[in-house]
Parts: C-alpha cells; sequence; structure tokens
C-alpha cells in the first residue's frame, strides 16, 4: 500500500506527532489531530488520481489514507455505497434532491468507514484493547471490526440506547455497559473504569477514524466525476466527524489540482433538542458550549458537546455552509415517509436531512434549482427490533 503520509499534525495548533506510535490527542492542546499527506510528492507522481481502475471501495484510496501495506487492513467488504435520486417535495419540483445511503455498508452505518481504519491501524500499532462510548452504531462497529481483528472491545452505551444495539453489539462478542445519562456521561465513566493499556477510539479523540470518514468525500468526487459535485451536503450532525472528514477529502482533492468543480456547502442538521453546533454557527463562536438536558428520538444526533467542535465549525464555515433544526416529530414522519414513498430504510438521523428540506427552502438556505445530496448515515432496520 503506496500511503503518501507525513505525519499526524494538531489541527488547531499544528504540532507534529509520530504516526509509527501510539496518539490520542495532541499533546500541546488536546485537540483532535489530522493525518498530513505528501500532496506535492503524490500530485508529481499522479497527475490524476490512480485509483480509478481499482475496484471500489473503501481502500482503493490507498495514497490518501495512513496504511503502509495491504496486510494492515481489517476488512468486512467496505464497498461504495449508492446515490439514490428521490422524488423532490411537490413545491419544488425543480429541486434535484439526491441521498447517498450509507447503511448497505458493513454493519449498517457510516461507522463501518471509521471504525475500519481505527481498528486497523490500532492493530499495526500492536494494541489489545479498545473501547468507545458509542450512541449505538460506532459500537455495533467498533465491535465487528475488533472481532475481526483479534482485538477486545468494551462498549458504553447510554441506557436510553435501543436494546438492539447492546445485543448487536453482544453478538459480536464486546462487553457492554450501559450508563445513565448521554454519550458524554458514558465516555466519562468510560475513561474513568478503562485500566491504562486499554485505547479509546471515541470521535476525534483518536486520529484515524477521521480518516475512514474522508472516504465518504472521495467516494462522493468519484461518483460526480463526469458532472459538478452537489451544491449542498445535508448531514446528521452529533459527533461531526463526517463534516470534518468530508471537507478534508474536497480540500486534498483541490490541492492535488484534481477537483475544480464550486465545493459543497456543508449543512448541519440537528434536533431541535439538542443543537450545539447549529447554536454555535448562529452565535458565531469558535466551538460549542454543552446543551442542557439534550433529548431526541435520533441516538446518534444526542450529542451535548462534540469534542474538537473548532474543526467541526471550521468545515462548515469553510464550505460557506450553516446549521438548521427539526422536531423529532419531523424525524419520525420522514422516516415514515422515506420508507412508504422512496423505498429506503434511514436511521432517525438520515431522515432528520429529508425533515430539513422544507425548512431550508423557506428560508432560503437552498435554492429551488440546485443539487442537494442527503446523507444517510445508516440503516433504519437496527431500530425496528
Amino acid at each position: 500500500m503506496t500511503s503518501y503520509l507525513l505525519r499526524l499534525e494538531c489541527s488547531h495548533c499544528r504540532r507534529p506527532h509520530d504516526p509509527g506510535t501510539r496518539q490520542t490527542v495532541c499533546q500541546g492542546c488536546g485537540s483532535a489531530l489530522r493525518s498530513v499527506y505528501d500532496l506535492e510528492r503524490l500530485r508529481l507522481d499522479h497527475p490524476s488520481p490512480p485509483w480509478h481502475e481499482r475496484p471500489p471501495g473503501l481502500w482503493r484510496y490507498e495514497e490518501l489514507l495512513p496504511l503502509d501495506h495491504p496486510s494492515e487492513a481489517v476488512r468486512l467488504g467496505e464497498t461504495e455505497s449508492p446515490i439514490l435520486p428521490l422524488t423532490p417535495p411537490e413545491a419544488r419540483p425543480s429541486l434535484t434532491v439526491l441521498m447517498k445511503d450509507d447503511g448497505v455498508l458493513p454493519t449498517g452505518s457510516f461507522k463501518a468507514r471509521g471504525m475500519a481504519l481505527a481498528v486497523s491501524r490500532a492493530r499495526a500499532l500492536g494494541l489489545r484493547s479498545l473501547y468507545v462510548p458509542s450512541a449505538g452504531n460506532a459500537g455495533v462497529a467498533l465491535s465487528a471490526y475488533g472481532v475481526r481483528a483479534g482485538l477486545r472491545v468494551h462498549v458504553y452505551l447510554p441506557d436510553s440506547t435501543p436494546a438492539s444495539v447492546g445485543r448487536r453489539c453482544e453478538e459480536f462478542g464486546a462487553d457492554v455497559t450501559a450508563v445513565p445519562g448521554t454519550i458524554a456521561d458514558a465516555g466519562r465513566v468510560a475513561r474513568a473504569r478503562e485500566p491504562s493499556e486499554s485505547f479509546d477510539v471515541s470521535t476525534l479523540r483518536e486520529p484515524y477514524r477521521w480518516q475512514g470518514k474522508k472516504t465518504m468525500g472521495l467516494e462522493l468526487f468519484d461518483q460526480f466525476r463526469r458532472e459538478r459535485l452537489p451544491s449542498a451536503i445535508l448531514y446528521p450532525t452529533g459527533g461531526g466527524t463526517g463534516l470534518v472528514g468530508l471537507w478534508s477529502a474536497f480540500e486534498e482533492l483541490r490541492s492535488l489540482g484534481w477537483l475544480s468543480d464550486p465545493l459543497p456547502r456543508l449543512i448541519a442538521v440537528q434536533p431541535e433538542q439538542c443543537a450545539p453546533v447549529v447554536r454555535a454557527l448562529e452565535r458565531r463562536a469558535e466551538e460549542v458550549t454543552p446543551w442542557p438536558e439534550p433529548r431526541t428520538v435520533a441516538p446518534g444526533l444526542r450529542v451535548p458537546s462534540p469534542f474538537s467542535s473548532r474543526a467541526i465549525l471550521g468545515a462548515i464555515r469553510a464550505s460557506g455552509g450553516g446549521g438548521v433544526t427539526v422536531s423529532d416529530d419531523e424525524i419520525l414522519r420522514a422516516q415514515a415517509d422515506l420508507r412508504r414513498h422512496q423505498g429506503i430504510s434511514v436511521c432517525p438521523e438520515g431522515a432528520a436531512t429529508w425533515a430539513a428540506l422544507p425548512r431550508l427552502l423557506e428560508r432560503g438556505q437552498l435554492r429551488p434549482d440546485e443539487t442537494v445530496l442527503l446523507y444517510n448515515t445508516g440503516s433504519g432496520l437496527l431500530y425496528g427490533e
């Protein structure tokens, strides 16, 4: 595998870190670490993307992934997720609406992207025990990839998480602990209980889930290479790694000279009763403040204070995007509407993007002649048991 990785670097203070050793957050300021690649050498070696003749899927982007050799990859059949056209709202027939459906990925969600990279790097670095606080899908993905890699996994779930999620984690052999409260509470309990040799793979607290999420943007680039990228991407925002990953991909592709299209505006979609990112955008704040008493029917969006929110807000602002909130009732209606009229089973988080469309159009944040892509982060089947 011909990775062009140079180093890890703090996303805030730019302090360098060695990717050849176990790393978590910046040793200086505690912010998330990003992977830095030798883009100049890659551009000289490959004037155009070198992966177009390779089989589709996550691992085709080896030059922009942090693995040293193909044998390091922990694989469960990571394929390219489809883009599905949706019938636009009746009042806006000229709007082109598409959905990228990551519910078809291994373990049923986009979390497979990040965990495939995180677990692969963890095993390569000699780690043997991993843990994660999760609202659901990340725990299932870590459980599956962990057992595939032969590693011990412990998942900490808020006690409000659907029971089916905990069962799935246990079926993959993970230890599961239910914690009263939110994912933030689960994180505090996990970090207090886990032994020092166990490694935290929480969102943006380790460097490589970010790189897995970057493949979302690389795939979109491939899928739209014969036409313009969508003008806006609506993204259900909990931990926010996907927004950071999407923007990282677009920036790297543009730096390489491979992408000349106008870049999509990133629009964060959050529930009304847990919207720390949208509130920070509205207040022009540099980082989020914790949301008190978060409540929502979408477990993955019940994140009161996403870690390294500077990076999340920075990606949205750099894209010229914004944020919007939707109610729980709107999420549930959208989920049912997508099943009954579009034939797509989406998680509540993905349904939030469909619910957000009318509000964004009313506010003028979307134009009725645009091409808009909704990101569905997971299958709805897990929530029906």
